[in-house]
Formats: structure tokens, C-alpha cells, sequence
């Protein structure tokens, strides 16, 4: 039924709003795209992260492997900031379009060749080498690729729903994630374990190649961003945004504000939640892996609209306080919520079912030395309440007896995988989809946030440099950061040594918390403010 209108002019401003939504959609879609398949791209590599640290690091010391994998994840975070200031600067000079262009190009072919460097036991130590350089190539790339989508999203969006557009952005990253579960998911199940383990986890790195290829084919299509264009027009573009952004003082205040008082704190609830969740379940709680990979996809999968619920709010109430809430309920519930995660499958606490316990030794000869035998002893114990626990220990032997290391025999290499039973599986599921509305909290408003706080002829620069630092560093970090926690706190023979790992992202997030909310401001900004001020807008102004 065609809608009704008394007059002209009403029908043509309803005509020109859904003008203004169908662009806004077709905006939404190409900047989402391109930002979905570079999260994709970089985050295979994280949820691979336990099968990379046997293909491209020494196999003798797992510990040591997993830790120099997350390293390496780590490194293409830590480089995220110099991606921002280069890309930055090119798109507040040149434009946004064409820099976020190249960003998906060069993500997109690290990636792929990623799933093409030969394993450490083929090409020795330049295997993580080259996986270092590519890994640091993605983060270069993927420094410049969010601040330009928000950006460029955020100019187009009509001032009152800026939150609630550019919270399609912010749901990239968690779909991103999202889909390299279920792409190694579904080539997991689609191969043996044996064809998996050989070369089938090159596929998903391979993958991306095709989704890079339609991506880049659209955004090829778009068009400037109206308010940039309009600014080039008209001479108004800065000629050096570097130092526009951090040589002037006054802005390079707010550079620091936005850092400190939310992207710090957004960074590490952000990967306390997507990743640290996952690895906790695999290397602390030794869930077996394709599970935990459904249990996060699920758990993401459900979460993901939160995104836009509290980006559209915060157009209602403001950015900071739902920031700041979400702050604060992470702070206090990251403890409570990782001990019930690992109480629920406590090994100790179950009882062993009626032949429930299968026990078988396996004899095969070393790769790397014919005179000598790898003997596994594998266990398997189903418990009354459904759960299994398969535990192989490795022992090397020599010619003359047990390897010796030091004088004393090695110690057996030790893999262990527990698969858990639906109520468990269940209550996982909630306890990180409670972490994610955390996420979703933080990071739901942040694209709007940070696109408020700087003026248009610097704003691809001044809010990437803050976003990537604060995500890139101290989020980026936690995982290696959590990790090593963990495995120093069970050496020290503390109790609770599996919580450990969470004093980095309570600590930074309470930091972040106390200094947003005593210094950000409340009231969302308008785009249209192009002049730097003398002074950081604040509710109580730093001496």
C-alpha cells in the first residue's frame, strides 16, 4: 500500500531519507565487507594458533612453541600503530577510498602466502621468519584499514545515528573471528585428522584469496566519502596530518585522552573475550579443539547484534557511560567467570565410569633418527557425567635406554583433550557469551567515539593512532602476556594459578575506567567541528 503524504514537502523529505538510508546501506556494506575479510585474514592465524606452533617452530618444547606463536600473533598487533600513522596520513591526504584499498590488498596476500611458507621441518628456522614478516605485513595493513572504514562510514552517517551506522563496522571484527571458526570448522570435519594435520590447515589461509578478490571489486566501485570530497574541493585538507595531529598540543591531548580513558580498556576486554576465552579452553583447560571452535562460534554468533544495540543507545545516552559500564562489569566478573570455566571440567572432581578406562601402548621409530622409538602410552577415560579425557604421553627412546637430558631422563611429552558433555558445553557457551556483551559494551560505541573527538582534516590519523595503539599493544599483548601468567604462576605453585593470566586485562581495564570516567566527556560531538580547540573538551581538565 502506497504511503500517504498532506504535502510536498513531506514527500520529499521522506523521498530524501530513503535516498539517505539506501546510500548509507550500500556504504555499510562495502566498508564492511573489506573490513570482515582482513579481520578474517588476520585472526585465522590466532585460532590456528596451537596447530601453527607445531608447523613453524621446533616441535621439542610445546610450551615454548605455543608462546613464540602467540609472539609472532602478537607482533602484527604491535606494528598496527605504524600502519596507522603511514595509511593514516595517506587517507587524510589523498582520501579514504583509495588507502583502504590498498590495505585489503596487502592483507589479503599475506594471508594467502601465509597458507604457502613450508614447515619448520622443510626450510628450518626461516619457516617463522617468514610467517614473522608476513604476520607484520597484516598488521601494517591492518593499522590503516579500521580508522579509514570507520571514518568513512562515520561521514556519511546522519549526525543522530552515528552510533548505531558505524556499529556495523564495529561487528566486523567479531564476525570476522566468527567465520574463521566455521571455516576451519567445516574443513576440520571436511578432512581426517591425519589430512588436517599434513596440509588442510593451509586451506583457510587459502580461502581468503577469493573473498579478498569480490571485496576489492567492490570498494574499487565506491565513492569518496561526501565530506572529505568536499574538503578537497575546497582546499581544506591538511598537508602534513602527522604533524597537525601530534605536533599540535592541544590534539595531541585528546590523542592521549582517547587512548587512556577508553581504547586502552575497550583493547583488552575486546581480547580478553574473543581470544583469551578460547585459548584458556584450549591450553588451560585442554577442551579438545573443533569443540571449543563451536562452542566460540556459537557463543559469537548469538552476541554479535549486541554491537548494534549499544551502538544505537549510545546515541540516545551518550558513548561513555555504557563504555564505562562495560568496564566495570568486566573488572569484577573476569575472576568469577574463568573459575566456574575451569571448575566445570576439573578432572580430579569426576568419577571414572564402569570401564570407562582404556589404556594401549604404540611403539613407532623416530623421524629424525632411525636408531631411536617414540613410545606413546594413550588413555582414554569416559566419566559418569559424559565427559572423555584422551592423554597420550611421548617418550623418547634411545638406543641405550630413556633419552637423557641433563644427566636425567626426559620428560614425556604430554597431549591432552577433553571432550565435555552438553550441560558443561552449555554453560561454557554462557560464560563466554557473557564476556562478549562486555565486548560488545566497549567496543559498540568506540568507532563513534573516536571519529567525534578529532576534526575531518586529521581524523583518519589522529583516531587510528589511539584505536591501534590501545588495541594493537595492549590488547594485542594479552594473550603472549596471559599466557606466560599462567604458566609462571603454576611454576610458582600458586592455588589459583589459571587465574593469573587475568590481572593484565583487570589491571589495564581499572587503569582506563578511573581516567575515562573522570576526564571524557558525556555528549556525543558533531563532525562538523573542523577547528582544533586550545583546550581538551573534559568534564574536569587534566593540570
Amino acid at each position: 500500500m502506497a504511503k500517504k503524504f498532506k504535502t510536498q514537502e513531506e514527500h520529499d523529505a521522506y523521498v530524501a531519507e530513503r535516498n539517505k538510508n539506501k546510500t548509507i546501506w550500500g556504504v555499510i556494506m562495502a566498508s564492511s565487507l573489506g573490513t570482515l575479510i582482513e579481520w578474517y585474514d588476520f585472526y585465522i592465524f590466532g585460532s590456528l594458533a596451537v596447530v601453527l606452533a607445531t608447523k613453524f617452530f621446533p616441535a621439542d618444547n610445546p610450551t615454548a612453541a605455543f608462546l613464540s606463536t602467540l609472539a609472532t600473533f602478537a607482533a602484527g598487533f604491535v606494528v598496527r600503530p605504524f600502519g596507522a600513522l603511514f595509511f593514516g596520513r595517506l587517507g587524510d591526504i589523498i582520501g579514504r577510498k583509495y588507502t583502504f584499498l590498498v590495505t585489503l590488498l596487502i592483507m589479503g596476500f599475506s594471508t594467502f602466502l601465509i597458507g604457502c611458507v613450508p614447515e619448520y621441518e622443510t626450510i628450518g628456522y626461516a619457516a617463522p621468519v617468514l610467517v614473522l614478516i608476513l604476520r607484520l605485513l597484516q598488521g601494517l595493513a591492518l593499522g590503516g584499514e579500521y580508522g579509514g572504514a570507520a571514518t568513512y562510514v562515520a561521514e556519511y552517517s546522519q549526525p543522530n545515528r552515528r552510533g548505531y551506522w558505524t556499529s556495523w563496522i564495529q561487528t566486523t571484527a567479531t564476525s570476522g573471528l566468527f567465520i574463521s571458526l566455521i571455516v576451519i570448522l567445516v574443513t576440520k570435519t571436511s578432512l581426517s585428522p591425519e589430512e588436517f594435520d599434513s596440509w588442510g590447515w593451509r586451506v583457510p589461509f587459502w580461502i581468503s584469496i577469493l573473498m579478498v578478490g569480490v571485496s576489492y571489486i567492490i570498494r574499487r566501485n565506491m565513492a569518496e566519502s561526501p565530506l572529505f570530497a568536499k574538503a578537497k574541493k575546497e582546499g581544506k585538507t591538511s598537508k602534513n596530518p602527522l604533524k597537525e595531529s601530534f605536533g599540535n598540543k592541544f590534539n595531541f591531548k585528546f590523542v592521549l585522552l582517547a587512548l587512556f580513558g577508553a581504547v586502552m580498556g575497550q583493547g583488552v576486554i575486546w581480547y580478553t573475550g574473543q581470544f583469551y576465552s578460547m585459548s584458556f579452553m584450549q591450553k588451560v583447560m585442554n577442551i579438545e579443539s573443533a569443540q571449543v571452535d563451536t562452542m566460540m562460534a556459537l557463543a559469537l554468533f548469538v552476541a554479535t547484534p549486541l554491537f548494534v544495540l549499544f551502538g544505537w543507545l549510545s546515541d540516545k545516552i551518550g558513548r561513555k557511560p555504557i563504555m564505562m559500564i562495560g568496564m566495570l562489569l568486566a573488572i569484577i566478573a573476569y575472576r568469577p567467570i574463568y573459575k566456574a570455566m575451569y571448575n566445570s571440567v576439573k578432572i580430579e572432581s569426576k568419577v571414572v565410569a564402569k570401564n570407562g578406562l582404556t589404556e594401549k601402548r604404540t611403539v613407532k621409530v623416530h623421524a629424525k633418527i632411525p636408531t631411536d622409538s617414540l613410545i606413546t602410552f594413550h588413555q582414554e577415560k569416559v566419566f559418569t557425567d559424559g565427559t572423555v579425557m584422551k592423554k597420550d604421553s611421548i617418550v623418547h627412546w634411545s638406543a641405550a635406554g630413556p633419552s637423557m637430558v641433563n644427566g636425567k631422563p626426559e620428560e614425556p611429552l604430554i597431549k591432552q583433550a577433553i571432550t565435555v558433555n552438553p550441560d558443561t558445553r552449555w554453560l561454557l557457551i554462557v560464560l563466554v557469551f557473557i564476556q562478549v556483551v562486555f565486548v560488545t559494551m566497549v567496543y559498540g560505541p568506540i568507532a563513534a567515539f573516536l571519529v567525534e573527538m578529532f576534526p575531518l582534516k586529521i581524523r583518519y590519523t589522529s583516531m587510528s593512532l589511539p584505536y591501534h595503539i590501545g588495541n594493537g599493544v595492549f590488547g594485542g599483548l594479552l594473550p603472549a602476556v596471559a599466557t606466560y601468567l599462567v604458566v609462571s604462576g603454576k611454576s610458582a605453585g600458586h592455588s589459583e594459578w589459571y587465574l593469573e593470566g587475568l590481572w593484565y586485562p583487570i589491571v589495564v581495564a581499572a587503569v582506563c575506567l578511573v581516567i575515562g570516567t573522570l576526564y571524557l566527556k558525556t555528549k556525543n560531538k558533531s563532525l562538523e567541528e573542523d577547528e582544533l580547540v586550545e583546550e581538551p573538551e573534559v568534564e574536569n581538565p587534566v593540570v
